[in-house]
């Protein structure tokens, strides 16, 4: 059999779809519909990965300056006076980012915090670009 050699391969069937030409039976490829759950699984994957990570986590009753002549005086007992009242808000830091306030409490003679206010996302990545 004999082809035209004015005409390419694979045209002489005729228009194929959507009136391109048919290019010897290759078939338009087909895509499945996105959604977003594949993105959501691999976010929650990688989430995952970092999970275990450890983390600095400080409570911050309070800040004082003082010499280094009343720091070698302190002896068992000794009292330091910080910049905050009774009842004021602390502050919890993690990895020195200020994340959320609390107010300190006492559960089976142990300390800890109870968390009054967190810092939205916004709020601390407009903290650390500073």
């Amino acid at each position: 059999m004999m082809t035209d050699p004015s005409k390419p391969m694979g045209h002489d069937r005729g228009p194929g779809l959507h009136g391109m030409p048919d290019f010897g039976g290759l078939q338009p490829a087909m895509f499945e519909e996105l959604s977003e759950t594949p993105a959501v699984q691999a976010a929650d994957r990688d989430l995952n990965l970092v999970l275990d990570l450890p983390v600095q986590v400080m409570v911050e009753l309070g800040r004082c300056r003082i010499s280094i002549a009343e720091l070698l005086s302190f002896r068992k007992g000794s009292v330091i006076e910080l910049n905050v009242k009774a009842g004021d808000p602390l502050d919890l830091v993690v990895n020195g980012c200020l994340i959320a306030q609390g107010e300190v409490v006492i559960v089976n003679n142990q300390y800890g915090i109870r968390l009054t206010d967190i810092v939205s996302p916004s709020e601390r990545l407009r903290r650390t670009s500073r």
